[in-house]
């Protein structure tokens, strides 16, 4: 092989790199949220969408799941064009659903859920206690079945709301307290009580634990601020007695010179 033929190949395997390394991988698929929210009252209604980008960038064909713990449901799946078209839309009532997909023009796979938030069965003030919004999976021929995201949320009532923010207040109380070298062990017992009244769902016994805790706690950081200062003040006096005491030690030792001095 000449030398001449060596350079043309070697060119062409260089552009031949640079073309895949300007191309790169196939962007995977994806998925994201909107109106998903983070917490919400038993009884409210909720809607939420979730999107799904590059559905086909793995496999041809598949089934799309959906689940939820919301009651009252609607799910509503919709495929969109890459210019933002809709080519499809279906619907489907219940808490799961099964929608086969097979390549086409889709782009997107948007997946609107609608439905209330039913009454919780276990409260819990930490960790909080959790409900399904939604969850979507990618299942294909063979069962196989991969997750493509969850959205969760913490759902909650008038009054186990106000026993955890009851819980979070006494909580602040408490850690000002600690901060500045006051004894809490008392407020944070009664505040453990609390979470556990909270746990129980005796949420009126919680905020009045939690009240208590935060007094404690509170009455201990006063009362350690006074301390504080009558240490403070003492200190104090007792560097002004020295001075005085020095001052008037010092006069009289001048004065006695100058006695023996006449």
């Amino acid at each position: 092989m000449n030398s001449n033929h060596c350079s043309k190949l070697l060119t062409l395997l260089l552009a031949t790199t640079l073309v895949v390394s300007a191309v790169g991988p196939a962007a995977a698929m994806s998925a994201s949220a909107s109106g998903a929210p983070d917490e919400k009252q038993v009884g409210e209604d909720v809607q939420s969408t979730f999107t799904i980008t590059k559905p086909f960038s793995e496999y041809d064909t598949w089934t799309l799941n959906g689940k939820t713990e919301l009651t009252d449901v609607t799910w509503t799946v919709q495929l969109f064009d890459q210019g933002g078209s809709k080519i499809d839309q279906k619907s489907y009532d219940g808490q799961s659903f099964n929608h086969s997909l097979k390549k086409s023009d889709a782009f997107e796979v948007k997946v609107v859920v609608k439905g209330t938030v039913p009454e919780v069965e276990n409260y819990s003030y930490d960790p909080a206690q959790k409900l399904t919004l939604a969850e979507l999976n990618q299942f294909r021929e063979g069962g196989s079945s991969d997750s493509i995201d969850k959205w969760t949320f913490r759902p909650y009532t008038e009054e186990s709301q106000e026993a955890r923010d009851a819980i979070d207040s006494a909580q602040s109380a408490i850690d000002s307290a600690k901060n500045s070298g006051a004894s809490v062990s008392g407020a944070e017992d009664t505040l453990d009580n609390a979470v556990s009244a909270f746990d129980a769902e005796n949420f009126g016994n919680a905020v009045d634990l939690a009240s208590e805790a935060k007094k404690k706690a509170k009455n201990s950081q006063q009362s350690s601020q006074q301390t504080q200062m009558l240490l403070y003040g003492g200190a104090g006096l007792l560097a002004l007695v020295v001075v005085v005491g020095g001052a008037l030690w010092y006069r009289s030792n001048q004065q006695d010179d100058y006695d023996k001095l006449r």
